[in-house]
């Protein structure tokens, strides 16, 4: 099961890249919650500088840096995972698509299929219910 969230906030007025991921990752509704720090944001942050460097990220190399703990991180991970935007493969963790922008192209995509369900469904019950759809 994935939840994605999409919320419609006000851009960044200036252009700033820490104000700019956050901006982005509010918009997924990636911190939200109890998690009052943000660290969603931060775990999401770091993945992608790493990965722009070539570098490996796991868990545990996340935590180190970051200076949380596995649970912590973990946890994280695994809505993160959930929402679609990283993926797990064996002890490392990656940005779907290999870049931010690629992600959200992979989201969008998810949200395109999923809304194709919806509808398949809600024409059912339209015709079973005797609603005329043009």
């Amino acid at each position: 099961m994935k939840e994605i969230t999409i919320r419609h906030l006000e851009k960044p007025p200036q252009k700033n890249i820490e104000n700019d991921l956050n901006w982005i990752f509010n918009s997924l509704g990636l911190s939200s919650g109890r998690d009052i720090k943000c660290l969603a944001n931060e775990i999401v942050k770091y993945i992608i500088k790493t990965s722009s460097q070539g570098l490996n990220v796991s868990s545990d190399k996340i935590a180190a840096d970051l200076n949380l703990t596995r649970y912590t991180v973990n946890h994280h991970l695994r809505n993160l995972i959930n929402s679609g935007l990283l993926y797990r493969d064996k002890r490392l963790i990656y940005l779907r698509g290999g870049t931010l922008k690629a992600a959200l192209q992979e989201l969008r995509k998810d949200i395109d299929r999923i809304f194709d369900e919806l509808e398949l469904m809600a024409e059912e019950i339209d015709a079973e219910l005797g609603f005329i759809n043009r």
